[in-house]
């Protein structure tokens, strides 16, 4: 299968997918998650891998879902038709039915019978977070920004996945306020198995992949299954699913407007500069940000 946003590659046990939309900071297009979940399938339908890591190409594992028109123009095999989104056996009909269609989407990796590694440096910001988290581990590195920015004007977190991996002080935190932790923080925390330092992040998750591939892909897959099980029989599905439902009301909110507004107005990158400037971080962080804005939903700005 040819890729156009993705590069998947074998070596031995080990597959490796890789998001290729370097010059966007591997923003997440429908077609490249549609690509990503195929590449996914294949794997798993390869006898001889037993392990697959992810990991993105450039400055950045991924800066989050791409919030530009071309998202929408995933056309080809890899997504629906009718939806233009990633497969999920449906096309997801009615208002505010994305972070519902994200979740369904993600499902795919957990049910996935091979493990999957995610190696994350750079940037791993909103819907970046939410493909990390679902894959079986994460090795970070030290340097890395984990963070969910877009719940300071935007919406709730997609997926809500942080009280599932951080604890509840800092689960809070990271959905409330959207700033970045650390690769170290977040190991410190338990979201990431192991930070190391950038320049050996490559042969660290390497080795990491390798040595699990030694067992057997049906043992691999039922501690797989054994293990996600447990998650859901403590909740995680409905959780998920709740969250989901919580974020479509929150775009419901007056101030919701004004992240439109911003947008049409003065375009993403300036939109994006009024929600993070009093942050002074991320897009805030610019000349041009605005510092000292007004709350969403107080007053034109």
């Amino acid at each position: 299968m040819d890729y156009r946003d993705i590069i998947y590659e074998t070596d031995g046990r080990v597959a490796f997918i890789t998001l290729n939309r370097p010059e966007k900071l591997n923003a997440l297009s429908n077609n490249l998650r549609g690509e990503v979940m195929d590449a996914m399938k294949e794997a798993e339908h390869d006898t001889e891998i037993g392990v697959i890591v992810l990991k993105g190409a450039g400055r950045a594992f991924s800066a989050g879902y791409d919030l530009s028109p071309a998202r929408a123009a995933g056309t080809g095999d890899l997504v629906n038709p009718r939806s233009q989104l990633p497969e999920t056996l449906t096309t997801h009909p009615g208002p505010q039915s994305w972070a519902r269609h994200v979740v369904m989407t993600n499902w795919t990796i957990w049910e996935l019978a091979k493990p999957v590694v995610a190696q994350v440096h750079g940037h791993c910001l909103a819907g970046g977070t939410e493909l990390a988290t679902i894959c079986d581990f994460r090795i970070v590195a030290d340097d890395a920004q984990i963070g969910y920015p877009p719940v300071r004007a935007m919406t709730t977190m997609d997926m809500m996945w942080s009280p599932w991996h951080l604890p509840p002080a800092k689960a809070r935190e990271f959905a409330y306020v959207g700033d970045s932790f650390s690769g170290t923080e977040m190991a410190r925390l338990g979201w990431a198995n192991y930070s190391v330092p950038t320049d050996q992040l490559d042969e660290f998750t390497d080795q990491f992949a390798r040595r699990m591939s030694h067992i057997d892909s049906d043992m691999l897959m039922y501690s797989k299954r054994a293990v996600n099980r447990q998650y859901e029989s403590m909740g995680i599905r409905h959780g998920l699913a709740s969250g989901t439902e919580i974020q479509a009301l929150s775009a419901l909110r007056p101030a919701a407007d004004d992240w439109a507004r911003h947008v049409a107005e003065d375009g993403l990158k300036g939109a994006l500069e009024w929600r993070d400037g009093p942050f002074r971080d991320f897009r805030g962080a610019y000349d041009s940000a605005p510092k000292d804005r007004a709350i969403a939903g107080t007053q034109s700005d």
